[in-house]
């Protein structure tokens, strides 16, 4: 208990410990304890590691010798704890004046943990509790602890933010119209309803939301104001299929309702604009009653400020005057429809039709109902264009138009569609993209058939299918060479890598040999230390003209060498057990062996004298590595 106390009250300093104690005149240990005369402490496992914490160098065995009956002030000890809950560590500084129970309520504050639903385990001592003082159970500087909850649940992941995770998500719904077999790949976030899903589509398709007819949703997916992410849809990609309801026949509430409005609204959305057909209106009577009723909704709005609204309306306008079966309208700005014809990858490019259409003109209806809307036609055009819209009828809208020609194709193209006479439209425009500008290839009037119409699309076509071989070639040939010059950079590349590597791991290895070479020396200095220590705490060596009882010992080391020396009979066993490791064979790595009998001399009791363990008036002891 003494010599914990001295250790304590040097911060765990063995050498300094033994210094502040010995009075170098005499080389006795003088106790601060009522006077009594100890001997030196062993060289053993507890004071190993803390020495060499404290002890940086050889030069602490020569410290500043303290007086032998001067009180030493206590500096308070600090100690380190790293505690380990789940997949945590918090690491706990505290000196060790502290308790347990401080401990405990510092990691309720970082884990969120009452202290009452915490154990706190990992003490090499076994009784321990809240009000236990660190420095009662005298700990080395660093320690690990653990905590366990038996009364609290596992941690586990919540649907709630599994949900929440399917809310930041994007879908992407691959929908194809079944009339006109044309596929629309579109993105929505997983915070977006089906309501909206099914506004897209109607944009896009012209099919009021309270007439699409849709396959493939979940059957998880029977609210329109569903989310996306709690429908059940597959992620990240989901295929449905919208088509148009057959409606049934309509009722008489229906057909009073039709004469007063051709252009009813949707019950259940109001954006929707219902289809002039379903009430009763056919292509025969476009030259009659029913044209004049449709042309109270112009086709666009005059001085639309946004292109892609004035499509919509267009689109929509259309499909209720000629049905649903009719070309997709590209919904966006002129610029956006270049964007999706001529700037894609090669093999995924099509031609651009413009139709230019004229309510004023004789020949629209015709043209529209028996030419744009023939089922050759459309399908044609779905596969092989995109097709864009406008409406020439109102001057403003007319000179808008010209004015996006002009810049796009030349004042030669917008001259020629200036001067076409009212007549002659509606107008349909192919467009072929060229590397350095936009090529009309054909400018189609009103006046002309069906079979008329598909020769010339497909005149146009032949033009662009050997355009777009060439292009596919050049862009082959140009993707074959950035793809060799993406190899080389990625091989260069894992060559930078594994050359940064090979240096990185060099860097550790020498790292880590110094830093090996450095606990090394600092362990050699600390044994050193004490085994000099140890040597200059033994008492002198009897002379041989001593009157007193002397004992001879001699001692063989594991290597064969022989060292000897006298001791007094009345010397404790200690001090040969000191000698020994003053010449570096400490009693925790070696055993001093007897030999007639054999006997393990390190297993007596070091307090006996020499003479008790019967090391007197000579013997020979070998030493030897314990396992």
């Amino acid at each position: 208990g003494q010599t914990i106390t001295l250790l304590e009250q040097n911060n765990w300093d063995l050498v300094a410990a033994i210094n502040g104690v010995i009075p170098q005149e005499n080389g006795v240990l003088q106790s601060d304890y009522g006077g009594e005369t100890l001997q030196g402490p062993a060289y053993g496992p507890t004071s190993h590691p803390t020495a060499s914490s404290s002890t940086p160098s050889s030069s602490s065995a020569f410290r500043h010798v303290v007086p032998s009956r001067q009180i030493v002030e206590r500096q308070p000890r600090m100690l380190d704890f790293r505690v380990e809950y789940r997949d945590r560590n918090v690491d706990v500084v505290l000196e060790d004046s502290c308790t347990v129970g401080e401990i405990k309520h510092i990691l309720e504050n970082e884990l969120q943990i009452p202290v009452s639903k915490m154990l706190l385990k990992g003490w090499k001592t076994g009784d321990v509790d809240d009000s236990t003082v660190l420095k009662t159970l005298h700990l080395p500087k660093n320690n690990s602890l653990y905590v366990l909850t038996p009364d609290l649940p596992p941690p586990s992941s919540s649907n709630s933010g599994a949900l929440q995770e399917s809310l930041n998500q994007n879908f992407m719904l691959i929908i194809t119209h079944r009339e006109v077999q044309r596929e629309y790949n579109l993105n929505f976030s997983g915070s977006s309803t089906i309501q909206e899903v099914k506004r897209n589509v109607y944009d896009l398709t012209s099919i009021p939301v309270r007439h699409q007819l849709w396959e493939g949703w979940p059957p998880s997916a029977t609210d329109d104001s569903m989310t996306l992410a709690a429908s059940g849809l597959t992620y990240p990609c989901h295929r449905l299929t919208v088509g148009r309801r057959s409606s049934p026949a309509q009722t008489r509430e229906q057909s009073e309702e039709q004469c007063t409005d051709v252009h009813m609204v949707s019950d259940s959305d109001g954006d929707d604009f219902e289809d002039a057909t379903e009430f009763g209106v056919d292509d025969g009577e476009m030259f009659g009653m029913a044209s004049s009723a449709l042309r109270k909704s112009p086709m666009m709005p005059e001085n639309a400020e946004n292109e892609g609204d004035a499509l919509l309306q267009f689109t929509a306008e259309f499909s209720s005057r000629y049905g649903d079966c009719h070309p997709v309208y590209f919904i966006g700005s002129l610029e956006a429809a270049f964007q999706e014809a001529f700037y894609g990858k090669a093999r995924d490019r099509k031609l651009l039709a413009i139709y230019l259409h004229h309510d004023e003109s004789v020949l629209t209806n015709v043209f529209c109902s028996q030419m744009l809307c023939a089922e050759s036609i459309v399908s044609y055009l779905s596969q092989n264009f995109i097709t864009w819209a406008w409406d020439m009828t109102k001057e403003a809208n007319r000179a808008r138009f010209l004015t996006m020609c002009t810049r796009h194709f030349g004042s030669v193209v917008a001259q020629t569609i200036r001067t076409q006479k009212t007549d002659q439209f509606p107008l349909f425009l192919i467009i072929m993209g060229k590397r350095s500008s936009n090529e009309v290839l054909n400018v189609i009037q009103g006046n002309t058939t069906v079979d008329e119409l598909m020769m010339r699309l497909m005149a146009a076509m032949e033009i662009f299918s050997a355009q777009q071989q060439e292009d596919i070639k050049d862009e082959d040939e140009r993707e074959a060479r950035e793809n060799v010059k993406r190899e080389q950079d990625e091989a260069y590349r894992i060559s930078l890598e594994a050359d940064r590597a090979k240096r990185e791991a060099q860097e550790r290895e020498q790292a880590e040999q110094f830093r090996l070479e450095q606990i090394r020396k600092e362990q050699e200095e600390e044994r050193e230390a004490i085994r000099l220590s140890l040597e200059q705490s033994l008492p002198p060596e009897p002379k041989k003209e001593s009157t007193e009882s002397v004992s001879k010992l001699r001692i063989r080391t594991p290597s064969g060498e022989f060292f000897e020396r006298r001791f007094l009979a009345s010397s404790k066993l200690q001090v040969v057990f000191d000698f020994v490791a003053s010449k570096g064979y400490p009693w925790e790595e070696f055993k001093l062996l007897g030999t007639f009998p054999r006997r393990d001399v390190t297993q007596l009791d070091p307090n006996k004298s020499l003479l008790e363990v019967k090391l007197y008036p000579q013997e020979t002891l070998f030493l030897e590595a314990k396992e």
